[in-house]
């Protein structure tokens, strides 16, 4: 029982804690282009070197 006291607190600060990380990428921008890396890679034009 002792160790729910310690266990409740902790598991409802990482919930917290992934929102507020989750929230902030997302305020940087970190979602904002999902698409466009994923085509960048089909279109790179691999010539061999000389």
């Amino acid at each position: 029982m002792e160790s729910l006291f310690l266990l409740v607190p902790v598991s409802i600060g990482l919930v917290f804690g992934a929102l507020w990380v989750f929230f902030k990428a997302s305020d940087d921008g970190q979602f904002d282009d999902l698409e466009g890396p994923a085509l960048r890679i089909l279109q790179d034009d691999d010539e061999p070197l000389r």
